[in-house]
C-alpha cells in the first residue's frame, strides 16, 4: 500500500475506509500522509459517523416511533461539540420492524466481542463489571497498534471495542463507557456465552433483590448484598470505601435499569444522595439509597432525612422508599463482613 500510494504523481486523492485506523508499525505508520478519522478522533466529521439526533427524531415522526424509547435504547455516542450519533443499522432495524431490540448480537462483530472479553486480561473483568453499571473507565488508547490480531492488554481490548462501536469514548476524561441499553444487552449476552458464572448469578439474582426491596424485606436485601460481595469483589477492587460499595450495589441492582433511571451522587436537598432511582413506570416506587461503611444503617437513614434528600423526589412522595445500606468490616478479622439494610416508606 505504501508503494502504491506514497508520493505517486497519479494519486490526487485517496479515501480509505475500514473499522480500524491504519496499523501502527513502530513509532510511525507506514502510510503517514493520511488524516485518520476514527471514533477516538472524528475531527470535524462527527455528523457523518451515524444518524444524528435530528435525523432520528425525523425518522421517529415518519415511522410513528417513540423518540424517548429510541433514545434510551440507541443513544450514547457523544463528541466534543455536543453531537450525538446513533448506529444506522440499529435505527433502520428498529424503524422497519417497529421493535426495539438488540441488533448488535446478529452481526459478525458480536463474535469479536465474545473473543476479546473471554481473553481475561488482568483487570478486564472488573472493568466490564464497572462498565455494566454505568461507570466510565479510564483507558490508555496509545498502546493499541490498530491490529485485531495483536491485542495484549486490558487497554488494548477496551480501545478495540471503542473502534468496533461496543464502547463510546469521552475524550475530555480519556475514558470509555457503554453507550446504551442495546450495547449493554450485548455484553450480558456475551457474558452468558463465555461463562462468567459469578457474574451471571449476580445478574440473575438482581430481580430477586429488587423484589425484596419493594417488599421492604431488609434481611433478604442484606443477605443478597453479602452474596454479591463474595462472588463479585476481586482483589484489584478494594471494597472498604463508599465509592466501591456504590459500584457493587449498582451491580447487584443491575436489572433495575429496566425500571429506573439511576443517578449516582444525585443532587438533592442539602447535598448529594449516593444513589437515586427515578421510576420509568410511576407505579414503581422511587428510591433514595444512602451508603455507609463502618457506620450504622440508622446513620444513613438519618442523613437522608436531615439533609432533605427527598427534595428532588417531590413527584414521588406518595410512593418513595428511603434505603440505608451499611457495610461493616474488621481489619483484625480477615473474613468478617456484614451488611445491614434499613428500608422506610417516606411519610
Amino acid at each position: 500500500m505504501n508503494e502504491l500510494l506514497k508520493e505517486k504523481e497519479y494519486v490526487a486523492l485517496a479515501y480509505m475506509t475500514g473499522i480500524l485506523p491504519i496499523k501502527k508499525y513502530g513509532d510511525e505508520s507506514a502510510i503517514n500522509m493520511f488524516d485518520e478519522i476514527s471514533m477516538l478522533d472524528p475531527m470535524t466529521y462527527e455528523n457523518y459517523m451515524g444518524f444524528t439526533e435530528c435525523e432520528v427524531k425525523e425518522l421517529c415522526y415518519q415511522y410513528d416511533m417513540n423518540f424517548g424509547a429510541i433514545k434510551d435504547w440507541y443513544d450514547g455516542y457523544h463528541f466534543k461539540n455536543g453531537t450525538s450519533i446513533y448506529s444506522p443499522r440499529s435505527i433502520v432495524k428498529a424503524m422497519t420492524t417497529k421493535k426495539l431490540g438488540n441488533y448488535w448480537s446478529k452481526t459478525a462483530s458480536f463474535e469479536n466481542l465474545k473473543k476479546y472479553i473471554s481473553s481475561n486480561y488482568d483487570g478486564l473483568k472488573d472493568a466490564i463489571h464497572r462498565l455494566l453499571v454505568g461507570d466510565k473507565i479510564p483507558v490508555d488508547t496509545s498502546t493499541f497498534t490498530n491490529d485485531m490480531a495483536n491485542v495484549t492488554s486490558k487497554d488494548d481490548v477496551l480501545t478495540l471495542l471503542i473502534h468496533l462501536g461496543y464502547l463510546a469514548y469521552d475524550s475530555k476524561l480519556n475514558s470509555t463507557y457503554i453507550p446504551n441499553k442495546e450495547v449493554s444487552d450485548s455484553f450480558v449476552s456475551v457474558i452468558k456465552e463465555v461463562k462468567w458464572p459469578e457474574t451471571m448469578k449476580l445478574i440473575q439474582n438482581s430481580d430477586r433483590l429488587l423484589e425484596a426491596t419493594w417488599n421492604l424485606d431488609e434481611e433478604a436485601v442484606a443477605q443478597t448484598l453479602e452474596e454479591v460481595h463474595d462472588s463479585y469483589i476481586t482483589s484489584p477492587l478494594k471494597y472498604n470505601n463508599e465509592d466501591a460499595l456504590s459500584t457493587t450495589i449498582l451491580m447487584a441492582y443491575y436489572t433495575a435499569q429496566d425500571y429506573y433511571t439511576i443517578l449516582r451522587e444525585m443532587p438533592s436537598g442539602k447535598g448529594f444522595c449516593d444513589i437515586g432511582f427515578i421510576p420509568i413506570d410511576p407505579t414503581n416506587p422511587a428510591m433514595i439509597v444512602e451508603l455507609k461503611w463502618n457506620k450504622s444503617v440508622d446513620h444513613a437513614i438519618n442523613q437522608i432525612n436531615s439533609r432533605d434528600y427527598f427534595k428532588a423526589f417531590e413527584h414521588y412522595k406518595d410512593n418513595l422508599l428511603l434505603i440505608g445500606i451499611s457495610y461493616e468490616s474488621d481489619s483484625r478479622k480477615k473474613d468478617y463482613k456484614h451488611h445491614t439494610c434499613r428500608i422506610q416508606k417516606y411519610r
